[in-house]
């Protein structure tokens, strides 16, 4: 029997964060990140179908991201460690910074802008 070829680790960062790459997913994820909910929490949260939310939760229930367990026969959903929350908070970090530097960048090019025709 032919064994596999173990999966590098940068191939296996890309499929985690190919897993990440569905804006309801990480919607689901920061709402996860304040606290374990309910099925019906996320629905009332994101305002979508309950098929669209069960196969968002399946993807990141199989990747290993998030863990359900059924407490008085509703599924509650959490993060399947506190890393994941971690990685949110440094996204949002990240992307300030970005954002920020977009922003100053503009007030200098609107700042340095021509005034108009000189006459």
């Amino acid at each position: 029997m032919k064994r596999s070829a173990p999966i590098p680790l940068y191939q296996a960062k890309a499929d985690f964060f190919r897993t990440l790459g569905h804006p309801v997913r990480i919607r689901v994820l920061e709402l996860l990140q304040t606290r374990p909910m309910q099925v019906r929490e996320l629905l009332a949260e994101l305002e979508l179908e309950p098929s669209s939310l069960s196969q968002q939760l399946a993807v990141l229930r199989r990747a290993g991201i998030v863990r359900a367990d059924r407490v008085d026969g509703a599924v509650t959903y959490s993060l399947a460690a506190a890393d994941v929350g971690e990685l949110m908070t440094a996204a949002r970090r990240f992307l300030t910074a970005i954002l920020a530097g977009q922003g100053e960048l503009l007030a200098e090019l609107r700042h340095r802008a021509p005034r108009g025709p000189r006459r």
